[in-house]
């Protein structure tokens, strides 16, 4: 092969291979705006970006360090409370925002270091002990020290008194959405590097066995503070951004609940993949906005969803995707596809269904005595006549019942398509 075919392949001293996906995720984000440019849009987005941060950081100590926290949310809070008294402050008119983010990142990893120099030792249940009170100690204090943490009210700022970036005011949504836009993809390139350094390698040994990791002379304790606190600086940089974004930050923002609902946002997504909480943020948010406009319970189908793949898909939704791969490999997964129409389709036909029936009950139980009408699915019906609830009963029970039925012959067409020919 000639020289100049090998340096085709290569870009910025990397493979093109390795490149082509930061640069297609990039293109991405610069061309969004033009087809969600609404200023919900953007704002969904720019809360999506942040959220993705903020798992991805997460994800170090979990999914690569086996540490369980429940109270993570903690150095994302801190970050954008200092953040926040940063904007009110009277020298903020000198700084210029984007550099903000910074701010936020150096004072979560300094509570990161601080914290983590004593939860670090134990790994498993007393870490995850740990960092619940540490949680619940914090959430506490934002009650206590009001000078700080503004009390029940929380502290407020305004992202436009800080110095203009050339020229750039950060007053339009489209602006702040670069912005964090910029920051998600450069905290997750950071991210994906560190995994790949000897401390993030070491990590991953230190969750599977450290006590061989121990044997060949790596600390396990020092390899884990070193990802908790590497982790407490991008929190705090999902902090900065949150302060940008929302320009507000309460007691919501560090409490146990955004501990746990990280947690989720991570395990949907994939703890053993490093885009699952990419792909977990994104259902998530679109779950809390989108669905979360449409519908009151929307926590109880994310919370259907969790226990779904908990039970059924441990490794996530990236984990599902990746399950096709060995049916790509030995190429048959063009053979999927009726089994899919088949099984699947009918299943997620008769959710929809049963759905529906929820949704009809709660607007009974919690709408008005005369309130009878009600729209569902963009059909306007009164829930005083029977055919509403029947045609909902026999779309879940037909659906429900077909994917039943025909489970079995979608798992021998799955095992048929993953299983690799026998060598002759």
């Amino acid at each position: 092969m000639s020289n100049a075919s090998t340096n085709s392949r290569i870009l910025f001293g990397q493979p093109v291979s390795v490149l082509l996906p930061w640069i297609i995720a990039a293109i991405i984000l610069l061309i969004l705006p033009v087809f969600l440019g609404s200023r919900s849009q953007l704002t969904i987005l720019s809360q999506m970006g942040i959220t993705i941060v903020f798992a991805l950081a997460y994800n170090m100590l979990l999914g690569q360090g086996g540490m369980l926290s429940f109270g993570h949310a903690v150095y994302m809070g801190l970050g954008s409370f200092m953040c926040l008294h940063v904007m009110n402050a009277t020298w903020f008119g000198a700084l210029p925002l984007p550099l903000l983010p910074l701010i936020g990142g150096f004072f979560g990893l300094i509570f990161a270091f601080i914290i983590g120099s004593f939860s670090t030792r134990k790994a498993g249940t007393v870490f995850a002990m740990i960092s619940l009170g540490i949680g619940e100690l914090f959430a506490a204090l934002v009650l206590i020290v009001t000078v700080f943490f503004g009390g029940e009210e929380g502290i407020s700022g305004y992202r436009d008194e800080g110095l203009p970036f050339f020229g750039i005011e950060f007053i339009s949504n489209l602006e702040v959405y670069y912005l964090i836009s910029i920051w998600m993809f450069v905290a997750v390139v950071l991210m994906y590097l560190f995994s790949r350094t000897p401390v993030g390698r070491m990590a991953n040994a230190v969750r599977d066995n450290p006590e061989r990791a121990e044997f060949l002379g790596y600390s396990a304790r020092w390899v884990r503070f070193a990802s908790f606190t590497v982790s407490g600086f991008f929190c705090g940089v999902a902090g900065g951004l949150s302060a940008i974004l929302f320009e507000i930050a309460t007691e919501t923002d560090l409490n146990v609940t955004a501990s746990g609902a990280i947690l989720l946002i991570t395990f949907l997504g994939g703890v053993g993949f490093f885009w699952g909480p990419i792909i977990g943020a994104i259902v998530f948010t679109l779950l809390a906005t989108v669905l979360g406009l449409q519908t009151h319970l929307w926590e109880l189908y994310l919370g259907v969803v969790f226990v779904g793949v908990v039970m059924f898909f441990p490794a996530g939704l990236s984990g599902i995707i990746m399950s096709h791969v060995p049916a790509l490999k030995t190429g048959k997964l063009g053979t999927l596809v009726m089994p899919y129409i088949t099984c699947v389709l009918p299943g997620v036909i008769g959710g929809l269904g049963i759905a529906a029936l929820v949704e009809m009950s709660f607007h009974v139980r919690s709408g008005a005595a005369d309130e009878h009408e009600m729209t569902l699915f963009w059909i306007d019906f009164s829930t005083h006549n029977v055919l509403p609830w029947v045609v909902p009963l026999v779309i879940a029970v037909v659906g429900v019942g077909l994917a039943v039925r025909n489970a079995p012959a979608f798992k021998a067409a799955w095992d048929n398509a993953s299983t690799l020919p026998e060598a002759a």
